[in-house]
């Protein structure tokens, strides 16, 4: 039995994938991962014990050459060419493959869709926030330019707008795509690359699932991958050398909000008499000075440095926020972009972190969020919301996709 998991996005798309492979491999069944070729990603599959089959191109790069805002690209022809390229990608990536397991930027995971069908691939789809799902229970997401409609509150209704709206954003480059590979064009582009049964790998303490007939949708849990990385010798001795610090890191946040809200959260925390490591990141954080009470930091293992923070502040990608609930670490998010502000609110509702309102904060919303996040009745939550937080969530994927494909497959 052979798997192809196939995303194209940052490490909070990768990372849960390497984690599924790796379960895959216990039970007995060869992952291939395509995913971005990225330094960061090559290291990690290969840490993991992983086999890679690189995406079209790094995402970084991606990112800064044909991405930003400022680059005038038209999104019709950005989304035409990555699912032309990707194809070809995932296409080679896919032969002698049983299944595959797709999710990532839409088009990436649209070009996925076109290869499992024509190859006759068993495939499935994988989110990370409930919040991509269509559900009655919660209203869409609202893309940039398609804002929802004030007068429409049924979140039926809202959710009937979202088809509509990925169709506008997608539609035309799915026709056109789906056609140059011989396949007939679809009306829904956004059921047909998630199917109806979609998997939702996030944890259910976290953010429930709740039933609805909008989709029939399987919540495993999250999907970690374990890290046994040792800490760097000379983060052991800052962090030894005093009080726990408080974590500043916004991942894979590129922006300029990201970096001014670094800058912001370090003048808060000092002002706190506090200590702090930064996580470098996309953004390439900075200090600005060499004073002993902060760390800078690259990549490094936060299942090992979460549990010895004082909080952690973050993005709220839904990685971190999962690594830092388990680690019983309390929050202060400063949501940037997308689901972000939802898993702040989460954290909120929980009582285990505080929300900032907006990816800007000022000195006097920063150091409101870290007294709350700092306060005993904070890290008393944290620490017993951690103890419910399940770490089998690649597990009971792996046995779900395993007994997918044995269902599927031909009698013998």
């Amino acid at each position: 039995m052979r798997v192809l998991l196939s995303t194209y996005g940052s490490r909070g798309d990768v990372e849960p994938l390497v984690a599924l492979a790796v379960q895959l491999q216990v039970l007995g069944v060869e992952a291939v991962v395509s995913a971005p070729p990225d330094q960061e990603f090559v290291e990690l599959l290969a840490r993991a014990g992983v086999p890679s089959a690189p995406a079209f191109m790094p995402i970084r790069q991606w990112v800064s050459e044909r991405a930003k805002p400022s680059s005038g690209a038209d999104f019709h022809r950005l989304a035409s060419e990555m699912m032309a390229a990707q194809f070809a990608a995932i296409g080679t990536a896919a032969e002698g493959c049983d299944a595959m397991v797709a999710t990532g930027l839409f088009p990436s995971a649209s070009a996925a869709r076109s290869v499992a069908e024509l190859t006759g691939l068993s495939y499935h789809h994988v989110t990370f926030c409930p919040l991509f799902l269509p559900s009655h229970h919660h209203r869409p997401f609202p893309y940039p330019g398609h804002p929802l409609p004030p007068e429409v509150t049924d979140n039926r209704a809202l959710w009937d707008f979202n088809i509509r709206t990925m169709n506008a954003l997608f539609g035309e480059a799915l026709r056109t795509h789906r056609a140059s590979v011989g396949l007939p064009p679809v009306d829904n582009a956004r059921d047909h690359v998630f199917t109806t049964r979609p998997w939702l790998a996030s944890d259910p303490v976290l953010w429930p699932w709740r039933p609805t007939d909008l989709c029939d949708a399987v919540q495993t849990g999250a999907w970690i991958l374990p890290d046994e990385r040792p800490l760097p010798a000379e983060l052991m001795a800052f962090l030894e050398a005093g009080e726990p610090p408080i974590y500043v890191g916004f991942g894979s946040m590129f922006m300029q909000s990201a970096r001014d809200a670094a800058r912001v959260a370090i003048e808060a925390i000092r002002a706190q008499g506090r200590r702090a490591v930064l996580l470098r990141g996309w953004a390439d954080l900075a200090l600005g000075d060499d004073a002993e009470d902060c760390f800078i930091t690259g990549d490094v293992n936060q299942q090992a440095l979460f549990p010895r923070m004082a909080a952690v502040m973050h993005h709220g990608g839904a990685g971190t926020t999962t690594v830092a609930t388990r680690a019983g670490a309390p929050q202060v998010i400063v949501p940037q972009i997308v689901d972000q502000p939802y898993w702040a609110g989460r954290v909120a509702e929980l009582g285990i972190g505080a929300a900032h309102d907006g990816p800007t904060p000022t000195f006097e919303s920063l150091s409101a969020a870290l007294a709350k996040a700092l306060s005993p009745e904070t890290g008393a939550r944290a620490t017993a919301v951690a103890r419910t937080i399940r770490s089998d969530g690649a597990e009971v994927a792996a046995k779900l996709l395993i007994d997918a494909i044995s269902r599927e497959r031909p009698p013998s």
